[in-house]
């Protein structure tokens, strides 16, 4: 893991347990189930962010002879698992906002907790910038994950103290729980986002298309100098690439000529495509195989 990653990995280990600490003492102080839910979704974030680390420090690790392809993929379980406790989190909050409902309880206290619940909302807005910041400067699931946990924490803060402050104005007590409710509901939506992505890079979901676009641009740049390309399979691994193809080249084409052409196309995919891996297979045209009829449809020809 880079010393970078690891910094911002850190970074928001240090948010969660500041944080969480906040929510639990506003939380002592009013007993509001609304201050309850973010509270617990603050916990939800210490675990996330430490799982988030310990996937980072996985993932950085060398290919070796019983993972040739590296572990970039831990990032993936990082954000899976990251995933599945929010909507632990939404079912624990959801539960006490129920048999808040059914059993009321006088809140004590609420200015503050709304200031003790600010304070910790303006820190995680903080360190939720910095990391979506870098999880696009690393390219990194994991971090990304992170940011986004961060970013759902904030705003579900921000509607339990709008709740509060109209609770206070208003002395509605049922508003206390339906607030929590509503967090509940809101950050459902960010789980199932987080363990969707988790899924689709662990079953090697294709690259997105604006990247295939620029791939096969690149190949259609060079089509004076093979016959045709089929094949063409890409996959995302953690911030790797893995990019394959079949390329199909004159028969009379010297082994030197094929080899340049290909080292051209892999330097050419690199270049606009970080941390891609690209293998490709040479095919003679004159060879009736390199036309199987099954593939036909995806040969890019001239």
């Amino acid at each position: 893991m880079s010393d970078a990653k690891a910094r911002f990995a850190l970074l928001s280990v240090g948010a969660a347990v500041a944080t969480l600490i906040l929510k639990f003492t506003a939380y002592a102080l009013t007993g509001s189930v609304g201050i309850l839910s973010d509270a617990l979704e603050s916990l939800v974030n210490l675990a996330g962010a430490l799982i988030a680390l310990t996937a980072l420090k996985i993932a950085a690790r060398p290919a070796d002879k019983t993972h040739p392809y590296g572990h970039d993929k831990a990032e993936y379980f990082s954000s899976g698992v990251e995933g599945t406790l929010i909507l632990v989190a939404a079912a624990s909050i959801a539960y006490a906002a129920i048999r808040r409902l059914l059993y009321p309880v006088p809140l004590e206290q609420l200015s503050w907790g709304l200031v003790v619940t600010g304070s910790a909302s303006l820190l995680n807005f903080i360190v939720a910038q910095a990391l979506v910041k870098a999880a696009k400067r690393y390219d990194s699931i994991t971090l990304e994950a992170d940011a986004k946990h961060l970013l759902t924490d904030v705003w579900t803060s921000v509607g339990v103290i709008a709740g509060l402050l109209a609770l206070a104005v208003t002395g509605w007590q049922w508003l206390d729980p339906v607030i929590a409710l509503a967090v509940a509901g809101h950050i459902v939506t960010t789980g199932v986002n987080l363990v969707r992505r988790s899924v689709d890079g662990l079953m090697d979901y294709n690259l997105p298309a604006d990247e295939l676009a620029r791939l096969e641009k690149i190949l259609n740049d060079h089509h004076d100098r093979f016959v045709a390309y089929h094949r063409l399979r890409a996959r995302k691994s953690g911030p790797r690439r893995f990019i394959d193809l079949h390329l199909v080249v004159p028969g009379e084409q010297t082994v030197q000529q094929a080899h340049d052409l290909c080292e051209q196309l892999e330097m050419e995919i690199e270049a606009v495509l970080p941390n891609a891996s690209v293998t490709i297979h040479v095919e003679p045209a004159e060879d009736a195989a390199s036309w199987d009829e099954e593939e036909h449809q995806t040969l890019a020809m001239r």
